[in-house]
């Protein structure tokens, strides 16, 4: 919803005369630009007045208020100017009411009073707070309204607003490169964004291309204290990740999906894909060369990390991480380890099956162009609606790489690690590595390297076979949760992310082996 949709809204409730509606954003300066907006448009001759417990009430027009030192003086005062002219159409505006609420229940029966009065006269009340959650009392009377992030047109303006207003300040941005800054503030608040543009100004004095990496660093570190989220430069390609054909394609069908020229087919974005697997197989680098192959910003929602002490404050960090993944879309949001989310049962007073539902729920009715991946290890874990069409377009599973996809993974970390493939015999390693994950590969060569950098010496074929024939692959020390997953694989529940089918895949499987 832009700020021009959050007007037609708050409109929509006073012309409904409600009475007491409670504006839920951080950014109090940019509300109240709203709401004054809201006041002219309805009635010009009207006044927005605001009362805190600094300043206590003040008026927008400039008229004599009379003195509010406390809140209960407040809701009094109020309640006198608007009974003495109830045609007049003022909007009350209480900021960081929820801290007086929260402790006093005299203020809630007030509010709740004043509220009742108001639906007589043509004044409303509204309440700026950075929570959600209102008092049980005031549920009958209140409507809650989330005021969203700036949209990149405000954006926009904020940066054309900064650039002319700056004295000495030197652009070099096309209208084009202005749009790109501003598209890379998404996701930050008005106030964040101004003071993300006014750091990359007074860095040089000089706004150009290279400014939108400072913007994204400093977007990284906002989104960062979000907690539950992590925004990830996400720069691997499909070179960097070794199998899964039948993945890949199917991701670079969908490389275009977010263009303007895909919407202009009416093609509709691609919702998201679940990745289920052993720990080790590729998912979470799959979800980072998602949105380096489509060139999306990647967001990671740390499930853990949604879990609060207080009542309410999970399912509210669970509303702030999906709405900035919104408001930063179109983006790839990573899910990892799913299941994590009810990993505490029914111990929890069931707080972590309404995390889990609000999650599913958005997933289901999002409109917003956010891709979701999301990863599990145990699929047993998750309830049988999770994986279902509608929330995601496909689901596929990572099976233990074949020999051929051994050999390019192999190749893969050999070249990472600034090794000529060609050098060593990646026949050979693959098959002295059955049976072994894309992780243990990795750390194979790793062990080998460790091994030949002690020596002072190169690393050489014979060094990554030894380092392979001391490791025990988790498709030995996991075998059970393997062939669970492959039965799983074998009712067509999934669709396998190297070969085309089930039989196929099922012909190809790496056999698991005794212990």
């Amino acid at each position: 919803m832009s700020s021009v949709g959050i007007q037609d809204e708050i409109r929509l409730y006073l012309r409904a005369r409600v009475a007491l509606i409670v504006l839920v954003t951080v950014e109090e300066l940019r509300a109240l630009d709203v709401l004054d907006e809201v006041r002219r448009h309805r009635d010009p001759a009207s006044d927005l007045v605001t009362w805190d417990l600094a300043e206590g009430l003040e008026s927008a027009t400039g008229r004599q208020l009379p003195k509010a030192v406390s809140p209960p003086d407040a809701l009094a005062k109020i309640q006198e100017l608007a009974l003495k002219e109830p045609a007049r159409r003022d909007l009350y505006v209480l900021k960081d009411f929820h801290a007086f609420w929260e402790r006093d229940p005299a203020v809630r029966r007030r509010l709740r009073n004043l509220a009742h009065k108001l639906v007589y006269t043509g004044a409303s009340l509204i309440v700026t707070t950075p929570v959600r959650g209102i008092p049980e009392e005031l549920g009958d009377d209140a409507v809650v309204v989330e005021m969203p992030l700036p949209e990149a047109d405000a954006l926009r303006r904020e940066l054309d607003h900064l650039i002319d207003s700056t004295k000495g300040v030197k652009s070099t941005l096309t209208p084009a490169g202005r749009s790109r800054l501003a598209q890379a503030a998404l996701g930050l608040t008005a106030a964040q964004a101004r003071r993300a543009f006014a750091k990359a100004i007074v860095r040089d004095d000089v706004l150009d291309d290279r400014d939108i990496a400072a913007v994204v660093a400093e977007k990284k570190a906002v989104i960062r204290e979000n907690e539950a989220l992590e925004f990830y430069t996400a720069e691997e390609t499909p070179d960097d990740l070794g199998g899964l054909d039948v993945l890949k394609e199917w991701l670079r069908l969908r490389e275009r999906a977010f263009s303007d020229a895909a919407r202009e087919f009416r093609l509709p974005a691609p919702k998201g894909i679940a990745l289920i697997g052993i720990p080790g197989t590729g998912k979470s680098l799959t979800a980072k060369m998602i949105g380096g192959l489509w060139r999306l910003p990647l967001l990671r929602l740390d499930v853990g990390a949604l879990f609060g002490s207080l009542v309410g404050e999970s399912e509210e960090r669970v509303r702030r991480a999906l709405r900035l993944a919104e408001t930063v879309s179109p983006c790839v949001l990573w899910i990892d380890e799913v299941e994590k989310a009810l990993a505490a049962g029914g111990h929890d007073g069931g707080t972590s099956q309404r995390v889990f539902g609000a999650v599913l729920t958005w997933m289901q009715e999002k409109t917003a162009p956010v891709f979701v991946v999301a990863t599990a290890n145990d699929v047993s874990a998750l309830p049988p609606e999770t994986l279902r069409r509608g929330r995601f377009d496909e689901v596929f599973f990572l099976d233990l790489p074949t020999e051929e996809e051994r050999r390019e993974i192999m190749t893969v970390h050999l070249r990472k690690r600034g090794r000529a493939p060609e050098a060593f015999d990646v026949h050979r390693l693959a098959r002295e590595s059955d049976g072994f994950v894309g992780a243990e590969l990795e750390q194979v060569v790793v062990d080998a390297m460790y091994e030949a950098f002690a020596e002072d010496r190169d690393i050489t074929t014979d060094d990554v076979v030894r380092a392979a024939a001391r490791t025990v692959p988790l498709s030995r020390s996991r075998r059970e949760t393997i062939e669970d997953l492959r039965a799983w694989l074998r009712e067509g529940r999934a669709q396998s992310a190297s070969f085309g089918g089930a039989a196929q895949a099922a012909r190809h499987q790496v056999p698991v082996l005794e212990v």
